[in-house]
């Protein structure tokens, strides 16, 4: 990724030397300056799975990751602008870095222009990244799979992000919104879709190809249903972001819809007040988040999201049993799978009857 981002900043600065300091070298800082690159993996192990890979299967492999790595940037920089998010991986985001470097006289204009930039640049990353996910080399029938997997998946995002704006501005509630905004904008992209395209690579016949895309789906939205729980409950030094965000923006998460539905169902008038009050309220205090936190567990939907969670990971590690897959690269899906979701293995636990100290030896 350092050679490929230090090509494409030197094009965009023989363009404008302007562009290629202000836009692309923050493209370039942003995306080498941290992440999980939980999606490479996933789309490796999807490789994995189906064999030893050849070199041409390898380079491949590391290129598409480079571009899942770019239009995550572009992902994350967009969803900072649309959520008005301050600081992103401990560090300003980039509207606000944009904002601060030129700051005019009049503060309004300077976030507009912050913003703007920023759109830009995350403009720019998803160019990049299509330009690279287009330019991988692979035999005709390859191409076209990895073509239509990538393109849905850029079509899933969109369409992930607009119903969660959507669901703040209709304030929904609905459980099967939620879940879908879930499955569109993390699920698929972030699991499902990095797998698919590792095993497109890696040959994968069509029975190994629907188990390891139903285990990444249900292990995705685990992934998601974690990051609402964390927003709330997680302790903000470990994470991304500031505790509440998503309540503040009145993000309209599984977690709360549920929390929302069980207070009418019970008649908790006290707990529907509370969730009215404090969603969608960017005052919101930590006194406010303390009580928000109470309604959560009072009414269930914390310790039934929990424990939906774990019952998408059994279902995918049943998902990963079900079709002869590489057995060190099923047990890393495993793995990872239960990383991404936050839940522990069991200490007898086996994947494939491999046990688990395999599966711990093969995470290293």
């Amino acid at each position: 990724m350092e050679e490929l981002l230090t090509r494409r900043v030197s094009q965009a600065a023989a363009v404008n030397a302007i562009f290629g300091a202000d836009i692309a070298q923050r493209v370039a800082r942003f995306t080498l300056g941290g992440g999980r690159r939980i999606r490479p993996q996933f789309l490796w192990w999807g490789l994995r799975a189906c064999g030893l890979p050849s070199n041409e299967q390898i380079d491949a492999a590391l290129q598409l990751s480079a571009a899942l790595e770019l239009i995550q940037t572009c992902a994350l920089v967009h969803d900072d602008v649309m959520d008005q998010a301050p600081t992103r991986r401990a560090q300003p985001a980039l509207h606000i870095d944009f904002a601060a470097q030129y700051a005019p006289p009049a503060p309004s204009s300077s976030s507009r222009f912050g913003e703007s930039s920023a759109i830009l640049a995350g403009d720019l990353a998803l160019a990049w990244a299509d330009d690279e996910a287009s330019a991988v080399h692979l035999p005709a029938w390859h191409a076209g799979r990895v073509r239509d997997a990538w393109s849905r998946m850029r079509t899933e995002m969109v369409a992930g992000q607009y119903l969660d704006i959507h669901g703040e501005i209709t304030h929904s509630r609905s459980l099967s919104q939620a879940i879908s905004a879930a499955c569109l904008k993390t699920a698929l992209y972030t699991v499902e879709r990095p797998i698919q395209l590792g095993a497109i690579l890696g040959n994968a016949d069509e029975t190994a190809l629907r188990a390891l895309c139903s285990a990444g789906r249900g292990a995705g939205l685990a992934f998601q249903l974690r990051d609402d729980l964390n927003d709330v409950f997680a302790d903000p030094a470990r994470h991304d972001k500031p505790a509440g965000g998503d309540l503040r923006a009145g993000k309209p998460t599984y977690l709360v819809a549920l929390a929302c539905a069980r207070a009418e169902a019970d008649g908790d008038r006290h707990a529907l007040r509370i969730l009215d009050h404090s969603l969608g309220r960017p005052g919101l205090t930590d006194a406010d988040l303390d009580d928000v936190r109470q309604v959560l567990v009072r009414t269930g939907a914390r310790r039934n999201v929990e424990d939906k969670i774990r019952r998408l990971i059994a279902q995918s590690t049943r998902h990963l049993n079900t079709t002869p897959l590489d057995p060190v690269a099923r047990a890393r899906l495993h793995a990872l799978m239960h990383q991404a979701a936050g839940t522990p293995m069991s200490p007898d636990e086996s994947v494939g009857g491999l046990p688990i100290a395999a599966i711990q030896g093969a995470a290293q």
